[in-house]
Order: structure tokens, then C-alpha cells, then sequence
């Protein structure tokens, strides 16, 4: 049985605003490791195309290419700041454009000294037109910088018998 993998990859700092979660965004085309599965396109499978990575959260998002059971991988580096707490958590469809947003994997970190490099994983079901994102947050009182980012989905389909 064939794992399909999408694997996103974005050392292009991005400002995270200050207070909530934020989706965490992603380059199309050569800026991604792999999607050969088609599970992050500039045109999603409703049709919406995102015209600038930076400014639209539709390009956090990895739409399933099959029913299975979802192997989810993040990396996020963070600069130093004047937090005192680091968020992150998967989420499934967190604009709220097929089942409503769903939160996993949940994790608050207090910094150590320096920048702050987390990596996480998680494993859940997965559903074609049910997306799939990395959301971020921080409670400083200004926005802070992610200066590299990756999440990675493998999906090992599941066969009905």
C-alpha cells in the first residue's frame, strides 16, 4: 500500500500577531520539500486560489488526498522574545470550510533562554475536504517571528474490508 506524504517546508520569517492562534503559512512550488500527491496546490479542492502565501491562511492548509490514518510531523523555530509561554496544535479545518475547526495535539511551552526550536508529532484519521493546519501562538505583547517552519503529513490509507 502506497503512503502518501506532503511535506512543507518555509524559512522565510513570518510575523505571528500577538494574542490567539494563528496559522502557521506555507510557500507553493519550488518552496516545498514535496507534494507530489497534490495535497497543497495553489487552488484548493473548493476552488478558492490563493494569490499571496503570505497574507491568506488557506495556504496552511494540507487537504488529505485519501481516507487513512494520518502520521502529522511539525518543526517551528521561533526568535527570542519577551514571551513567557509558546503555543502550538494541529487542527483540523481551522477556517471552518467543511466540519468545523477541531484542535489536537495541544502543547504550552514556557521558552529557555535564545530562540525556541519544538518539534512535535501526532497521529489522528484524516478525511479528503477536511484540512488540515499548524496553528501557532505567543503571549508577548508584540508580534514575534517564526524563522522556520515545517509540517509534514504521510497518510497510510485505509482499506475497507
Amino acid at each position: 500500500m502506497t503512503v502518501l506524504v506532503c511535506s512543507l517546508k518555509t524559512d522565510i520569517p513570518q510575523s505571528i500577531p500577538a494574542g490567539g492562534y494563528h496559522v502557521v503559512r506555507f510557500p507553493y512550488g519550488r518552496g516545498e520539500s514535496s507534494d507530489a500527491h497534490g495535497m497543497h496546490q495553489l487552488q484548493d479542492p473548493r476552488g478558492h486560489e490563493v494569490r499571496d502565501w503570505r497574507r491568506d491562511d488557506r495556504a496552511g492548509l494540507i487537504w488529505p488526498a485519501a481516507d487513512g490514518w494520518g502520521s502529522l510531523t511539525a518543526m517551528i523555530y521561533w526568535e527570542g522574545g519577551g514571551y513567557t509561554e509558546l503555543r502550538d496544535q494541529f487542527v483540523r479545518d481551522p477556517l471552518g470550510l467543511s466540519t468545523g475547526a477541531d484542535s489536537t495535539a495541544t502543547e504550552h511551552r514556557p521558552p529557555s533562554p535564545g530562540e525556541q526550536y519544538f518539534h512535535k508529532s501526532h497521529e489522528l484519521f484524516v478525511h479528503p475536504g477536511t484540512p488540515l493546519a499548524l496553528l501557532v501562538a505567543h503571549n508577548d505583547s508584540r508580534p514575534r517571528r517564526i524563522t522556520l517552519a515545517e509540517l509534514k503529513l504521510a497518510i497510510h490509507p485505509v482499506q475497507e474490508s
